[in-house]
């Protein structure tokens, strides 16, 4: 998603300051400033790059079609979508990130980078903004806890907003990947997220395991709605067409393999689709007003099959595991392919596994497959990666045969947002997708889904219940449905919940 991840040194310098602050804060409370909220406006926040949060970008687009004045607050870095940049309603506020330290003296000069985050969060939040009246909501992503909620909470008390807490995870089970649940610093950091995130006017979670959890634990003061994840209407299957011209724009894989795909010759051809020669004479063109038209592109028989897994690269998503069911269908894909007279199973496709995404993994896990493919002789696979702008994003998932989300959840409790990118729902194990425990078992789906291809059976029986449910809902899904899209499921969830809040303050 995009966001910030913590280690010791960040939880211990940033918790103790801001304890701190917040006491001294709380005494003064000549400070504290109760301006009339100006309804109909929102601050929605992430200390994060605001191109990689998709959600907090969704919220600001429905927030911002419902009439609200919207400013978003985060780091400036990957491009945001068009549509948010052509919203009249939407303001982005960029943070100033705070100087790279060394490791070696991260220590000593991690207080700065805190009072950093803080001084900047807190000017973001008021004088960049608002410099008169605050904003009715102020919606925060969490995590990153750490020093968000903390600053969140004292701005509304002294400014009188309310909050909006949207639980993606938990911060503190994050760290325990790195420590270990039972770190001294893991539970500070839990107490600090539960002493600045158990109040709010409303608590969003993307599950309703979550909602469970966080409640029975934390005794959660405010509205819970459950609101999970879903795509924007843009997410859909991608046409030959589009497909054609996606792949003709975007760059070519590197390191090349175009000894390993099917000749190409632009721009009548890409590796997935082509465009057939024509000659006037021939009578299978239409014709439009008396003018032959020209025909249009079609996945080409040829093609490999294409895989694709959306990611940050971050500890809580399994590269080891993608890594080894690519060696499994490699050597699988040899067995089958390679044995003259074999007329029972059907031959497996070359594949092309392409993960998209930035983060701290990216460099050794592709290091380690490359090697791979050069030593051990790749016949049959080959993995790249590619970032995406975000109009693309949408595009290339939906000309994939097969979506693979490697995320486990550090708190058991989050939905992966790649997950329902590519589903537009949870899945229901052999209904709309498949879900693996390990390497052997990914492997052997894999096999299963493309043998045969482009004549697939498997994946033909998955993508008829995804058509199913869109002949079923369509546009006018319900969102208690679960193939609703974003949008409806905002409209049904949250758009009532603040709505009513700006009726009573109307009122008053």
């Amino acid at each position: 998603m995009g966001v910030k991840q913590l280690d010791s040194s960040d939880v211990f310098w940033t918790i103790l300051p801001i304890l701190a602050f917040m006491i001294f804060v709380r005494r003064m409370t000549t400070l504290r400033v109760r301006s009339p909220p100006n309804t109909r406006a929102v601050a929605i926040l992430v200390l994060g790059d605001i191109g990689r949060s998709p959600r907090t970008m969704y919220h600001a687009e429905s927030f911002a079609k419902a009439g609200w004045n919207t400013f978003i607050v985060g780091y400036k870095g990957t491009k945001v979508p068009p549509s948010l940049l052509t919203t009249p309603k939407i303001r982005f506020y960029y943070l100033t990130p705070p100087l790279r330290l060394p490791r070696k003296l991260f220590v000593l000069l991690a207080p700065y980078k805190v009072l950093h985050q803080m001084v900047t969060l807190v000017h973001g939040l008021t004088k960049g903004l608002y410099q008169h009246r605050p904003p009715q909501y102020i919606l925060v992503q969490n995590p990153p806890s750490i020093p968000t909620l903390a600053i969140v909470q004292f701005l509304a008390w002294l400014r009188g907003c309310r909050v909006i807490i949207d639980w993606h995870n938990t911060g503190y089970s994050i760290l325990a990947l790195k420590l270990g649940p039972r770190h001294p610093l893991v539970k500070l950091a839990e107490l600090f997220e539960r002493t600045f995130g158990r109040n709010a006017y409303a608590h969003l979670f993307v599950t309703d395991a979550m909602r469970i959890y966080l409640d029975k634990k934390w005794d959660l003061r405010g509205h819970k709605v459950v609101f999970h994840d879903r795509p924007p209407a843009r997410f859909h299957a991608t046409s030959a067409t589009e497909a054609h011209e996606l792949f003709l724009r975007l760059p070519p894989f590197y390191p090349p393999i175009n000894d390993f795909l099917p000749k190409i010759d632009r721009p009548v051809s890409t590796f997935r689709t082509q465009v057939d020669s024509v000659s006037p004479d021939r009578s299978d063109l239409s014709i439009v007003s008396g003018i032959f038209t020209a025909p249009l592109p079609a996945f080409r028989a040829d093609r490999p099959a294409l895989v694709v897994s959306s990611t940050s690269w971050t500890p809580d998503e399994d590269f080891g595991m993608l890594l080894e069911a690519l060696q499994g269908y490699e050597k699988r894909a040899r067995e089958r392919n390679n044995v003259s007279g074999q007329v029972l199973l059907k031959r497996l496709p070359k594949l092309v596994m392409l993960v998209t995404g930035k983060g701290p993994l990216q460099k050794p896990y592709m290091d380690k497959l490359l090697k791979l493919e050069q030593s051990e002789r790749w016949e049959w696979v080959r993995c790249r990666t590619m970032w995406l702008e975000a109009a693309d994003y949408p595009l290339l998932l939906g000309a994939a045969d097969v979506g693979i989300s490697l995320h486990s959840s550090s708190s058991a409790l989050d939905l992966p947002m790649k997950v329902v990118d590519i589903l537009n729902e949870l899945v229901i194990d052999g209904k709309n997708g498949l879900v693996f425990k390990d390497a052997t078992q990914l492997t052997s789906q894999l096999e299963t889904l493309l043998e045969g291809f482009p004549t697939t059976k498997e994946l033909d029986r998955l993508r008829s219940s995804l058509t199913h449910a869109e002949r079923m809902y369509g546009n006018a899904a319900a969102a208690v449905e679960p193939w609703c899209t974003w949008e409806q499921n905002w409209e049904a969830r949250i758009r009532p919940l603040v709505d009513a809040d700006v009726a009573r303050d109307e009122s008053l």
